[in-house]
């Protein structure tokens, strides 16, 4: 998936409206709500690969491209980077059509999360589809 000035014509891993419970002081949604969605949309990719219990290690190269706002339709578009014996790295690129306005569509966040699988007592564990 690369960056460019149109979302994926794929289907997006998860698509939410962003709601006024979800703003910081600035009247834009919080930062944290997006990485909360994103953790989630990375999930839903790396299940793809592991039917198991995934748990997040990291956030990489998270970068917030333009601020997203109450009543923006929010899109998570994901794709797999790698995966090893235990883990998935995984991209996800998240656009918004804003909703007021002129219908644009923005590419407003991006971040790569790998995420390992892991057994009942949080041990590593090989991966299996």
């Amino acid at each position: 998936m690369s960056e460019g000035a149109a979302p994926p014509n794929s289907d997006p891993a998860i698509r939410v409206v962003m709601m006024p419970r979800d703003t910081n002081a600035a009247g834009t949604i919080f930062g944290g709500v997006i990485l909360s969605q994103l953790d989630l949309a990375a999930s839903i990719e790396a299940h793809k690969h592991h039917q198991g219990m995934l748990v997040t290690v990291a956030m990489d190269k998270v970068e917030f491209k333009q601020p997203v706002h109450v009543g923006d339709l929010v899109s998570f578009y994901t794709e797999t980077l790698k995966v090893g014996r235990t883990s998935v790295q995984t991209r996800v690129c998240v656009w918004a059509q804003r909703r007021f306005g002129d219908g644009a569509h923005v590419s407003v966040t991006e971040a790569q999360v790998t995420m390992v699988a892991v057994d009942p007592s949080g041990t590593p564990t090989p991966l299996a589809g």
